[in-house]
């Protein structure tokens, strides 16, 4: 029987998991497209994949419900999400939580979950936490680029849909424990303008994601206030124990 110390941790592990796989999927608010020819699948992957190679930075505001299937409960929370892309093949990301008050933040070697409630901060390698069937992950961190080789993808309902955005049904082409599903919806004015020149015109046209793990839970997250290329500095996202916390290692 696993010990209280081994659930906790899986637990934490599945909160952990469910926020950095949607790290990059961040977003401009949607604006309702007009009556325009309708978008092909592969004109709307390359909206995302070719904005986000434009990328180097980018802050955001976001909003998350999660819903943890096993025991029908909705956890709720919302703040800041930092992301930057690091000279190695690891990112570094920061989500700054005030509510609840918590924090994860990877510098590209490692992961701190730290809940400021409870005094705990679970440390991790950020090597070790992407590794085997989990480096699925690292691939939104390091760039929705490769969306159409890491994924099959079709579309999920009409589309456009009545606001004239896109929704992207997203299966992994290899088995994870981490993604079961991932639903993102792509902003209808980004896919024309990509459309119109030929050059993504919106860095992240992501306007909301729907993550599904392979245990049934379902993380929701919508994002705003988006800010990118602003020349973000790497120590935004160092992290230093606060004195008195415990620190549960995971490495």
């Amino acid at each position: 029987m696993q010990s209280e110390a081994g659930e906790f941790r899986d637990f934490i592990m599945f909160k952990l998991f469910s926020r950095i796989l949607t790290a990059a999927l961040v977003a401009a608010l949607a604006v309702p497209a007009a009556a325009t020819p309708v978008a092909t699948l592969r004109e709307v992957v390359a909206t995302l994949e070719r904005g986000y190679g434009a990328l180097h930075d980018l802050q955001a505001g976001f909003s998350q419900r999660t819903t943890i299937s096993a025991i029908k409960r909705e956890e709720k929370g919302s703040g800041e999400l930092l992301l930057k892309k690091g000279k190695g093949a690891n990112p570094l990301f920061r989500f700054n939580y005030a509510n609840p008050k918590q924090q994860i933040i990877c510098d590209g070697k490692t992961v701190w979950f730290y809940q400021q409630e409870n005094r705990q901060v679970l440390v991790s390698d950020a090597a070790t936490l992407f590794a085997g069937g989990n480096a699925i992950a690292m691939s939104y961190l390091t760039g929705l680029g490769r969306l159409s080789q890491d994924f099959t993808i079709r579309f999920a309902g009409q589309a456009p849909d009545l606001k004239g955005n896109y929704t992207l049904e997203l299966l992994p082409r290899k088995p994870t424990p981490a993604v079961a599903k991932l639903q993102l919806t792509v902003a209808g004015d980004a896919v024309e303008q990509f459309r119109a020149s030929g050059k993504p015109q919106v860095l992240f046209p992501i306007i909301s994601s729907v993550l599904y793990d392979p245990m049934g839970n379902r993380t929701v997250i919508e994002y705003s206030s988006v800010k990118v290329n602003r020349g973000m500095v790497s120590e935004r996202f160092n992290f230093k124990v606060p004195q008195g916390v415990q620190v549960i290692e995971n490495r």
